[in-house]
């Protein structure tokens, strides 16, 4: 971007009285706008925007080096507002900088506008959404691991936060992260204004504490006026010098700042200043006439390293090789499938959360030990991370731990799928069927969060060959994907060169007599199998479906194979009754009312036991197929 610069130095430390101006005059336009926008809207946060003001003018127009112009410049400095509701202020900054149409402003929050409530990538400048607070952080950290280890790039990642927001427990797991992997390119301010959404935060204005906790992480950690333009300048100037450690801007800022009759007062957030505002606006209108012209810009990126990736066909190394018959856990392919895959392409990066050895993670460490993150026990800022990780399409990050432990993630799970995020998520140790270890272990309700995530895809592979093709896959499909392994050994039931699709279930077992149509996933596939020999035995032939995917789901193949089973379906699973594959197959047969179906599925609280004994005892096993096949449906013999 051109530049008029207003002397020589223009980004250096100590700058002249003239730049200090300016940006003055920056960050009261940027208050102008977001009173003015939000007024409109007759909803937002003017006060949570007005606070920080000052620390994004230095931001954009001193610190940061970046192309405004082409905001997705692999090679730009990245931002993250954390405190995703102070948006408008976010757009106001664009405003300024000709990206976004000043009269745009006037449409925030509108149906036809894309300045929502709070950001989302659909804008070309936002790279993760944020609102759902203490996870911007996660994010950028994964921003900045990936620009210091991977693309060893020069680029920095800032991140702005809300006091409020660091309660959440979130934000020091990112914070104990970067400082673990000494990201001296992740810089952070905590916006600390001192007012929350319904009263002052805990620790209101008391830095010392702050400062403390900071620097107890291993941040290196600033304390400054938060509306003291030349200190922010110098102290951003001097951040990102550092050497070896995080930095922590502890910026003391007051809610509202130039706001009369409403700085540093409670009950203003989250509102519009309505009546207020036109003496407000009138007010600084005249600070702006009243001062130069802004001719400073921000600073282009140094040097046009790294260049845009784009994903081509990502394919395993090898086709699976498995003598069919052989006992292989699911888990455990995942973890050769991983290698396989980056082999063939090096932007494949695994994450895991100190249970590599048990997910088979551990492969792609021992042979590409650099594309490999261990995120330890803190699935929230893994996932961020990887979120993070993926941003501007750097990267696709498989994320594995055991799948009951995503649960305590779903939030960021949940926020991945609004930043349209391509991450790919592995669980091992699902459902009763892992033993002894007990419910607090077993993933029941994990297939049922995932599907539940907008544009989500869900795989449930039920032997080493499926599994190998499910992470291939997943590699080629955009978006949040979940793939379910178990620990269990299971036996091959596929050849090497069998075709696997999206959103097509593999018809394992079949007759021209069938009388019921078993669906299942994973180890109720075993077990379907196992079913069908016994009622073989009494002359009773069964269908069996294995689903694979269960979003989206085969409807096409379950009602064809209800049709030809007398219109009858048996639904088994390793899950609760509730969101798993049975109201899955539901759902897709609800037009059809000549179909029946039943559901075996987990329905009480499970406990430790051998898995087999388990799978009896819940009602999923062999034993209790044959006996819905012949207790429900009696005719059937």
């Amino acid at each position: 971007m051109s530049s008029n610069h207003t002397n020589a130095n223009v980004y250096d430390r100590d700058p002249s009285d003239d730049v200090i101006a300016q940006l003055k005059t920056i960050a009261t336009k940027l208050r102008l706008d977001s009173i003015k926008c939000t007024n409109a809207a007759k909803s937002g946060h003017p006060t949570s925007c007005a606070s920080c003001a000052d620390i994004l003018a230095v931001l954009f127009w001193h610190t940061m080096k970046h192309n405004p112009l082409e905001p997705r410049d692999p090679n730009n400095d990245r931002f993250v507002l954390s405190k995703g509701h102070a948006a408008p202020i976010l757009y106001s900054v664009m405003a300024e900088l000709g990206v976004v149409k000043h009269e745009d402003l006037e449409n925030l929050r509108k149906i036809d506008c894309p300045l929502e409530g709070h950001p989302t990538p659909r804008l070309s400048f936002v790279d993760v959404a944020t609102g759902s607070l203490g996870q911007g952080l996660s994010c950028a950290a994964g921003m900045a691991y990936g620009g210091k280890y991977l693309d060893k790039a020069n680029f920095r990642v800032f991140c702005v936060m809300g006091d409020g927001e660091s309660a959440e427990g979130s934000v020091w797991e990112a914070m104990h992260f970067a400082s673990h992997y000494k990201l001296n390119n992740l810089i952070a301010c905590i916006d600390i204004n001192r007012l929350g959404q319904s009263e002052p935060t805990s620790l209101g204005h008391d830095m010392d504490t702050y400062k403390r906790r900071c620097e107890a992480f291993g941040w290196k950690t600033f304390v400054v006026d938060g509306h003291d333009i030349k200190t922010l300048v110098n102290t951003f100037y001097d951040a990102r010098r550092s050497e070896d450690k995080p930095v922590m801007i502890l910026a003391k800022t007051f809610k509202g700042k130039g706001f009369p009759g409403i700085e540093n007062e409670e009950n203003w957030h989250g509102k519009a200043l309505g009546d207020k505002a036109d003496k407000i606006v009138q007010s600084l209108t005249e600070i702006v006439k009243s001062n130069k012209p802004v001719t400073i810009t921000p600073e282009a990126p140094q040097k046009a390293e790294l260049q845009a990736v784009t994903h081509g066909k990502v394919l395993l190394s090898d086709k699976p090789e498995y003598e069919l018959g052989k006992q292989v856990a699911t888990r455990q392919a995942y973890g050769t499938a991983l290698v396989k895959l980056a082999t063939v392409y090096p932007r494949i990066i695994a994450l895991d959360c100190d249970v590599k050895n048990s997910t088979y993670s551990e492969n792609l460490k021992k042979v590409y030990p650099q594309r490999f993150v261990e995120c330890f026990i803190a699935e929230q800022n893994a996932i961020g991370v990887a979120i993070g990780l993926s941003t501007r399409g750097r990267f696709i990050p498989f994320v594995s731990t055991f799948a009951c432990f995503f649960t305590r993630g779903f939030d960021q799970l949940r926020m991945g799928a609004i930043s349209m995020a391509n991450v790919k998520f592995v669980g091992s140790h699902a459902g009763i069927s892992i033993g002894e270890d007990g419910p607090s272990q077993m993933a029941l309700e994990d297939i049922a969060m995932f599907r539940s995530l907008p544009g989500s895809t869900v795989f449930y592979p039920s032997d080493a060959v499926s599994t190998e093709r499910a992470c291939e896959l997943a590699a080629n499909t955009e978006g949040i994907c979940f793939i379910r392994t178990g620990r269990p050994a299971n036996s091959i039931i596929y050849k090497g060169d069998e075709t696997f699709e999206v959103g097509k279930a593999k018809v394992v077992r079949q007759s021209e007599n069938d009388v019921v149509t078993v669906i299942g996933g994973g180890v109720t596939v075993h077990e379907a199998l196992k079913a069908a020999e016994q009622l073989a035995g009494k002359g009773i032939n069964i269908r069996v479906v294995d689903i694979f995917t269960v979003k989206p789901i085969d409807a096409d193949t379950i009602v064809k194979s209800a049709r030809a089973t007398k219109g009858r379906i048996l639904t088994v699973e390793d899950h609760y009754a509730e969101g798993g594959i049975g109201e899955a197959v539901a759902g897709a047969i609800a037009q059809h009312p000549d179909i029946v179906q039943k559901m075996l599925a987990v329905r009480e609280l499970p406990r430790s036991g051998p898995p087999n004994v388990l799978l009896d005892m819940f009602g999923i096993s062999a034993k209790a197929i044959v006996a819905a096949v012949e207790g429900d449906w009696t005719n059937a013999k």
